[in-house]
């Protein structure tokens, strides 16, 4: 098998046409059918489907151009990390963020990094923990920072917790319920549910039931903290959101916090890499930089934290 092979099934997939794959890859059409044919010879199955419209990838054919999307992902990557080392070309680090990690680590890591490598450029892609996963095994993201449930970890994954937050329960002010500090005192309020279910913006983690309380009452959901953002000032409903993503932006947004006495859970970020690839030197530096800058908000919080038990 050769790469120019696996590149071949590549270009058929988006083409659907054995002409317009062979002038794509510059070869002749009989050549291209010679080659596609070696291939199917060396699986012993049938990888393209010739119909009335063109050709279309056969099951073992898209199973196949699955992998060979991510081997071709990773040579790119090989090819990049020598030039780094050789020439000290330009290289290019994915980074799929959620938004509780852009918002909490984001900027400092960011400019972190940029400050030692600012020849690096850098893709951010936002995303969450179910689609990440994918993301990250089909190599379309170096490196992935949000919060995994705990049924996230899988062994082909290396995840690395880094931050844990403190979650608050938001509410626009004058909310009826602005003031209350129990949970008891929720019960009959409406909520939103931000992200997916079971992630930091799920009231229904909130345990109601173990207190002996109705679980939560979910009137709306919306993908992300910043949807989040843009509709809770303006109506009368709760939602969870990390303590670091309210400080820097709820107040602004005519948002309060309410002083709830009970435990709430907590937020932890992840780094997330794949386990059986190794980071590119570039993607190495930018975990590192993460990791720094978790580091550096750790060390803030934790004080903080302490001044508020006092008083």
């Amino acid at each position: 098998m050769r790469l120019q092979q696996l590149q071949l099934l590549l270009v058929l997939a988006q083409t659907g046409s054995l002409r317009a794959s062979a002038e794509t890859l510059h070869v002749s059409q009989p050549a291209l059918t010679k080659s596609l044919r070696q291939l199917e010879d060396e699986f012993g199955t049938t990888l393209v489907l010739r119909t009335a419209k063109g050709v279309r990838l056969a099951p073992a054919g898209e199973m196949l151009a699955a992998r060979a999307a991510t081997v071709m992902r990773e040579l790119g990557r090989a090819r990049e990390e020598i030039a780094w080392h050789t020439e000290h070309a330009q290289a290019s680090v994915t980074v799929g963020l959620s938004p509780g990690g852009a918002i909490l680590l984001g900027p400092g890591a960011l400019a972190r990094f940029r400050a030692r490598w600012p020849q690096v450029r850098i893709r951010l892609v936002d995303t969450l923990y179910p689609r990440m996963f994918a993301q990250l095994r089909a190599g379309e993201l170096d490196l992935a920072i949000g919060p995994l449930p705990v049924e996230g970890a899988r062994r082909d994954l290396a995840i690395h917790p880094i931050f844990t937050s403190r979650n608050l329960i938001a509410a626009r002010r004058g909310h009826p319920l602005a003031d209350r500090t129990r949970l008891a005192d929720l019960a009959q309020a409406a909520w939103v549910l931000t992200g997916p279910a079971g992630g930091p913006g799920d009231p229904r983690r909130m345990d109601f039931e173990s207190r002996g309380l109705p679980a939560p009452d979910v009137h709306l959901e919306c993908e992300s903290f910043s949807t989040l953002l843009a509709i809770l000032p303006d109506l009368d409903i709760l939602g969870v959101v990390p303590e670091g993503f309210f400080q820097r932006h709820g107040p602004a947004t005519n948002l309060v916090a309410l002083p709830i006495a009970d435990d709430l859970p907590a937020t932890t970020i992840h780094l997330v890499a794949r386990a059986d690839a190794p980071l590119t030197v570039p993607a190495q530096r930018l975990y590192e930089a993460f990791e720094q800058e978790a580091r550096g908000l750790r060390a803030d919080v934790q004080p903080a934290r302490a001044r508020r038990r006092k008083s």
